[in-house]
């Protein structure tokens, strides 16, 4: 069957990594994917048209949701309050987002295997996301997000998007078109040189919009909480302006035009520059998503290291790559081992629902920082974050089914899985899998990873769960959203006093890490102890000024610089302050599937830790530094490995 062809190769493009020889049986199957897919004969619209809309006015479109029915089916449907009366949703049936990233799953297919069909979805995608692109006017290059089942714009939306009317500003959809537009001119510049010139005629225009829109502002900065952001992303977003980023890599690469890699090179300094942290300090080297926080991370769009690991090649500047492998090499595995890729770390894990938009990201950003910093630490560690989509989650359950092609839309924290499949989910899904395809020892890997056995990693405890004392008193805001982050549990203690825990015990010491809420001129301070053992002080005083953010403090996890010794049960704080938690981590925190084991430490030295893998056979533990250098690999005859960590760096244990 067509749907179930071998992949047989990747684009160099895409993953860096050669293709194999032959293929084993593929899990990618678009089959669900191209149910999602429709033709649409839209009305004459000034400023909007597609090539060759006169002589073929059906245009590829793509359904956005997929609600599951009783007998398993699905049943496509569009976003917003459906009005049967005049068949149209509050939102639309289909929109740029969506087709955007399918036209990339099927260009990436066909590119992969030569597959006909897929490159007829692909043109077919492109026609209609070209349709959606505004080209007259004070706004021409920016994108309509929404379109209704018979084609009609819907250029503002209910509920109301940002920017509204849609295409009246720079926006995730029209970085997301510049990502389909530069992968798909560089399939299509050989084999249809005449779609591929109108395709380069519509990315000149939507670089020409954020030229305008956003790079106008190049060189400038803000002020979020006395840090110095760039005032260039994409909508305040390193996540939106990394999928730019993609489109623009693969454009340069195809012989872009100045321009083209002018704006490749702003933009990704602009993400580099969202990189913060240690193994041992929040973020703990991630790449930041929104600039206008430095207490809120999420899974979801976070293709940050992805595109300065595909924009170093081009551009020639291997210093991008810096903040691309502290973010694979150190906050991955760190956030492997504590929850995997949750929808909201803000800066506690808030939101611990999952989605494939947040494992891809995880995956293909360890995939691509693996082949630019030729790592093969970082290439593994790819397969095993990709174990997600086999069962590596909070249902321990298969996220897709390769017989049908089907990614459920998501699991919540506690279990529960959403066995909705729309075009997002099946998206992302079927991106990871092509990747594994090109790559069958990295399917292996993840499937071996299907099925967490432990999870022993960074824990939270909520400040009000603490004995209370003096003044100290729990308070309840009627939002929990401070305006740039989220106070966990949706409360935090104040006032003098004292706070004491009751804490579980642990072998290792534990990195401790009160969250507070740091205002510029407190003068609050706690005091920090386990027993008679300091290990430090908050100052509530400790950050800059507010600046652009939207909350007028800080809300931080803050490390002390003192362990928690292993055994120790107790912790308490004596002083005043709003303290929203504290953050646990053992010195090696460690995940272990039904096949594979993942240690990541945030020591400063070397530490020695024996580990116990389910299964027969032989293992392979290998050390890596915190640039994904391999420090020691060897093989081992036994299921119960012991290595030494590097400081700040991880360890994989691996058939």
């Amino acid at each position: 069957m067509r749907r179930l062809a071998p992949v047989i190769a990747l684009l160099c493009l895409v993953t860096g990594i050669s293709a194999p020889a032959s293929a084993a049986a593929p899990l990618a199957n678009l089959a669900h994917l191209d149910a999602l897919t429709t033709r649409v004969s839209p009305p004459a619209v000034a400023g909007h048209s597609t090539y060759r809309q006169d002589s073929d006015p059906r245009l590829g479109a793509l359904w956005v949701y997929a609600d599951r029915l009783a007998d398993g089916g699905y049943k496509p449907t569009g976003g917003g309050t459906y009005d049967a009366a005049t068949n149209t949703y509050g939102q639309g049936a289909y929109d740029a987002d969506d087709i955007s990233r399918a036209a990339v799953v099927y260009l990436r297919h066909w590119r992969a295997g030569g597959d006909g069909h897929s490159r007829e979805q692909a043109y077919a995608l492109l026609r209609g996301l070209t349709y959606l692109q505004t080209t007259t006017g004070p706004h021409a290059g920016d994108v309509v997000l929404w379109m209704q089942p018979d084609g009609t714009l819907n250029p503002s939306a209910l509920p109301k998007e940002d920017p509204d009317p849609s295409d009246s500003g720079p926006s995730y959809w029209l970085a997301r078109t510049v990502w389909a537009l530069g992968e798909g001119y560089a399939a299509f510049r050989h084999s249809d040189p005449g779609f591929a010139s109108f395709l380069r005629e519509r990315l000149d225009l939507a670089i020409k919009a954020l030229d305008r829109d956003v790079l106008a502002h190049y060189g400038s900065f803000q002020t979020v909480h006395g840090v110095k952001v760039p005032s260039w992303l994409i909508a305040d977003g390193a996540d939106a302006t990394s999928e730019a980023v993609l489109g623009l890599s693969a454009y340069v690469v195809a012989g872009g035009p100045p321009a083209a890699r002018t704006a490749l090179d702003r933009f990704a300094t602009g993400i580099a520059a969202m990189s913060a942290g240690n193994p041992g300090n929040w973020p703990y080297g991630a790449i930041l998503p929104w600039a206008l926080s430095r207490s809120d991370w999420h899974a979801w769009g976070t293709q940050m290291p992805s595109a300065l690991a595909r924009a170093t090649p081009p551009l020639g500047r291997p210093r991008l790559l810096g903040a691309a492998v502290a973010d694979a090499a150190v906050f991955t595995p760190h956030l492997l081992t504590a929850t995997g890729p949750d929808n909201g770390l803000l800066p506690t894990p808030i939101d611990g629902s999952q989605i494939a938009y947040g494992a891809d990201a995880r995956f293909e950003g360890l995939l691509a920082v693996a082949s630019a910093a030729r790592s093969d630490g970082l290439r593994r560690l790819a397969g095993v974050a990709a174990g997600w989509f086999f069962g590596q989650n909070p249902a321990g359950a298969a996220m897709y089914d390769p017989a049908t092609g089907v990614t459920f839309d998501g699991v919540s924290a506690d279990g529960v899985v959403n066995r909705n499949s729309g075009a997002e989910s099946t998206v992302h899904g079927l991106l990871t899998m092509e990747a594994l395809d090109a790559a069958p020892d990295l399917a292996a890997l993840a499937r071996a990873s299907a099925h967490v056995v432990r999870r022993d990693g960074q824990r939270t405890v909520e400040a009000e769960s603490a004995t209370l004392t003096g003044g100290a008193h729990v308070v309840r805001p009627d939002s929990p959203w401070t305006g740039d982050s989220q106070w966990s549990g949706g409360a935090y203690v104040t006032g003098g006093g004292r706070l004491a825990w009751t804490l579980p015990a642990s072998p290792q010491p534990r990195l401790v890490e009160p969250v507070a809420y740091l205002l510029p001129g407190a003068r609050d301070r706690a005091e920090f102890r386990s027993g008679n053992a300091l290990l430090g002080r908050v100052r509530f005083g400790a950050t800059g000024p507010q600046g652009v953010a939207p909350a007028p403090g800080a809300l931080l996890p803050v490390a002390l610089p003192g362990s928690l010794p292993p055994g120790a049960v107790t912790l308490t704080a004596d002083g005043s302050g709003d303290l929203d938690a504290v953050e646990l981590t053992p010195l090696v925190s460690s995940l272990v599937t039904g096949g594979t084991a993942l240690l990541s430490s945030v020591a400063r030295t070397p530490r020695t830790v024996t580990v116990t893998v389910p299964g027969d056979g032989r293992l392979r533990a290998a050390t890596y530094d915190t640039e994904g250098r391999t420090k020691e690999a060897r093989t081992t005859a036994g299921r119960t490995v012991t290595v030494t960590v590097p400081p700040g760096g991880f360890a994989l244990i691996t058939p």
